[in-house]
C-alpha cells in the first residue's frame, strides 16, 4: 500500500448505505485516479463484499474477530472477510474498543490472511503497545475529539508527533494514521508533515452533499 493513504470510515451513518456507499466509492476512486493518492474505504458489512468486487480502491472491514471459522454464531472472521474481497480491517476503533489479548488474535488473523491490519489507539502508550503486535498500522485517534469537527491535527499536534516517535520507538515498519476531525487538505499535510503516512477520517466526508469535493480537498496539499 502506497503511502499517504487516506482511508473512510462508513461506520454505520444513513449516509454510508447501500447506494449511498456506492457514491462514495464511485468518488474515491475517481479521486484516487485524478490524483495518485490511496483512498480507502471502511464500509458496513452488508456493503462489504459489492464494494470490493465494484471498485479497484482498498476496502477494509470495520471489525474483525480472531476466531477461526467454525462454530462462531456473530463473530467475523478474517477469512470471511477475505473471501468478500477486503484489503484489511481497523481493529480497536474507539467506538468497538477490544481487550489486548482480542487485539492481538485479530492482528494474527489478518496476518494468516494476508490482510492489512489497522490498530485503532487513543494516546502514544497504547500506540507503543499496538506497534509490538506488529501490523501495518496504528491509527491515533483521541476520543475527544472523534466526530468534533476540530481536527487532530491542530488541536493536538503533540499527539501526533508523541505517537509516530512511540511507534517507531517499538517498530520502524509499523505505519502511522492519524484521525478524529480530519475535515481538509490542511489538516491531511499537517499530520503528514508530522511524520504520519495517512488520515483515518468518517463523517467529514460520509455526510458531504458532494463526497467527490471534500475527497479532492483532502488530497490538494499532498
Amino acid at each position: 500500500m502506497s503511502s499517504p493513504l487516506i482511508l473512510v470510515n462508513l461506520k454505520t451513518y444513513k449516509e454510508g448505505m447501500g447506494a449511498r456507499a456506492h457514491a462514495i466509492a464511485t468518488a474515491a476512486q475517481m479521486v484516487a485516479q485524478e490524483s495518485g493518492v490511496t483512498i480507502g474505504i471502511a464500509p458496513s458489512y452488508i456493503d462489504l463484499h459489492p464494494l470490493a468486487h465494484h471498485f479497484m480502491i482498498p476496502v477494509y472491514a470495520q471489525h474483525v474477530d480472531g476466531t477461526e471459522p467454525g462454530a462462531h454464531t456473530g463473530q467475523i472472521t478474517a477469512h470471511a472477510i477475505k473471501t468478500a474481497g477486503a484489503s484489511g480491517s481497523l481493529i480497536n476503533h474507539s467506538e468497538r474498543r477490544l481487550s489486548l489479548a482480542d487485539i492481538e488474535d485479530s492482528v494474527r488473523a489478518l496476518k494468516a490472511q494476508k490482510l492489512i491490519a489497522v490498530i485503532c489507539s487513543n494516546n502514544e502508550r497504547t500506540s507503543a503497545g499496538a506497534a509490538a503486535l506488529e501490523p501495518d498500522y496504528v491509527a491515533i485517534e483521541p476520543p475527544e475529539l472523534i466526530g468534533s469537527g476540530v481536527s487532530v491535527s491542530k488541536a493536538n499536534p503533540e499527539i501526533i508527533r508523541r505517537s509516530v516517535a512511540a511507534v517507531h520507538a517499538v517498530n520502524k515498519n509499523v505505519k502511522v494514521l492519524t484521525g478524529a476531525g480530519i475535515q481538509s487538505g490542511e489538516c491531511v499535510k499537517i499530520a503528514i508533515d508530522l511524520g504520519t503516512d495517512g488520515v483515518l477520517l468518517a463523517s467529514s466526508v460520509v455526510k458531504a452533499p458532494e463526497p467527490a469535493v471534500i475527497l479532492r480537498d483532502l488530497v490538494s496539499k499532498l
